[in-house]
């Protein structure tokens, strides 16, 4: 407690200079955090009152001790005032709240809400659920949030992700084994987590041995597959082949000048295309359009058994029967939908009202392969529960087109024979660090554009690899 406490006023210290400090303080451990926080900027000379849900007196355990050394002024939590306060420590509630906040903590809660003072919360905003990032009632929103030892769910996902600000993980002293006894199944999206399986260009390597991607192409959408088949490009596969009607063939040909495009006009053509060996991952969604035939070729593809990429109209397509798409669905098939298309897929079948984490993995045990779980909030699930939450896509992500550019980078990493897990975590990575690069006014060939840029900021770590 000494540690975490002093650790949010030396982080404090750092970001602003003596002001005028209020610290809300809630009866356990995180009140605890707070009044040792409170102590360390008042030895430090700043003007620091705290106000305290609990009288010091009625406290136990190490928040006692807390209080007892905090030798500045303590007022009661309903007496709280925000007036001449130029910064807030937040330590009411920590990750252990699990029901709504009420009482003065939710009055002044309220307060809090409505002032544009800075909130520094000490492990997440009061409020905040911190196993789902459900927020209970009412919760502030923070400039940092300082949490200790590891990030929690709660600050990746929506909506108490919004709310944290710069999450800061300070060290309190707590060694890296314990997540030996811990065994986390769920982790933050990370270079660290796929770098040691990232495809590597070798001296040796020719086009075939990068891959060969085959992708699905509609008559009438065609922009959706071009801007999937650019980005498996650009990503490093090797080949790639876009199959279309003869109709909207001219149309990929003139745009995409390195890929093949062939005809598939037939059930038939499309079998012989799938046949070939050299083919080793599947495409089929972006733009393909609804329609019995096409409901074929999704079928098509899933009886190969070859690894694929599933999205967008692959879904739409058995939107009436999704039991018979989950027969069909194998270990290597990776299923890309938003949150629309998650509950017309999985709406009998998972309660909705759950956090997304547990709905992912729901969903991925259901359908035995890969679910990611696209959103500010991506998350990338496997059947055995394994679980990961990408927390770095920026708002100006959400642009027509940019699902297609990550279910082609997906594509491209498969075909470079990535593990199907790996890749879709590795490839949501990449495609939110190609959207923060770039910035505001992105469109979804930005992404594209952006991804030798990223590959060149992975390329001093792949070399060890």
């Amino acid at each position: 407690m000494r540690r975490a406490g002093e650790g949010v006023g030396a982080i404090i210290s750092q970001r602003w200079k003596p002001c005028r400090v209020l610290a809300l303080c809630g009866p356990g451990n995180n009140g605890g955090d707070g009044f040792v926080a409170a102590e360390f900027l008042r030895r430090a000379g700043w003007n620091v009152t705290v106000a305290a849900m609990r009288a010091p007196k009625d406290l136990s355990g190490d928040a006692a001790i807390a209080a007892k050394n905090w030798q500045g002024k303590t007022v009661p939590l309903e007496n709280a005032s925000f007036e001449q306060i130029d910064l807030v420590i937040d330590a009411l509630f920590g990750t252990g709240l699990s029901k709504p906040v009420e009482g003065a903590a939710r009055t002044t809660l309220e307060k809090l809400v409505h002032t544009k003072i800075p909130v520094v919360a000490v492990d997440v905003p009061s409020g905040v659920e911190g196993d789902t990032g459900a927020i209970l009632g009412i919760a502030p929103r923070a400039v940092v949030t300082v949490t200790f030892f590891r990030k929690k769910i709660g600050h990746l996902l929506l909506p108490g992700a919004t709310l944290c600000g710069e999450t800061i993980v300070t060290d309190i002293g707590i060694g890296d084994r314990t997540l030996d006894a811990i065994q986390p199944a769920a982790a933050e999206n990370a270079r660290e987590l796929w770098l040691n399986l990232f495809p590597v260009p070798k001296p040796q390597d020719h086009k075939y041995t990068r891959g060969h991607a085959l992708i699905a192409g509609g008559a009438v959408m065609t922009g959706a597959t071009r801007l999937a088949t650019r980005a498996a490009q650009r990503i490093g596969a090797g080949l790639v082949t876009l199959a279309a009607s003869q109709d909207a063939l001219p149309i990929y040909a003139a745009a995409l000048e390195s890929a093949i495009v062939r005809p598939a006009d037939s059930l038939a053509a499309w079998h012989e295309l799938l046949a070939d060996e050299k083919r080793n991952v599947v495409l089929i969604g972006p733009g393909l359009g609804i329609g019995i035939a096409e409901a074929d070729y999704v079928r098509a593809v899933l009886d190969t058994r070859k690894p694929c990429v599933l999205d967008a109209d692959a879904f739409g397509n058995f939107a009436t029967a999704p039991g018979e798409l989950f027969a069909k669905l194998h270990p290597d098939c990776i299923l890309t939908p938003h949150e629309g298309e998650f509950t017309k897929l999985f709406g009998a079948c998972i309660d909705h009202n759950q956090d997304k984490l547990i709905r992912a993995r729901q969903a991925a045990k259901i359908v035995n392969c890969i679910v990611l779980l696209k959103g500010a909030d991506t998350v990338i699930a496997a059947p055995d529960g394994a679980a990961v939450i990408n927390a770095n896509a920026p708002p100006w992500l959400a642009t027509a087109g940019a699902g297609d550019v990550l279910a082609g980078i997906i594509l491209g990493l498969i075909a470079q024979h990535m593990p199907v897990f790996a890749a879709a975590v590795a490839a949501t990575w990449i495609h939110g660090q190609a959207a923060t690069t770039f910035g505001p006014g992105l469109i979804a060939e930005d992404l594209i554009a952006g991804i030798p840029d990223v590959l060149e900021g992975l390329s001093d770590s792949l070399k060890g690899v």
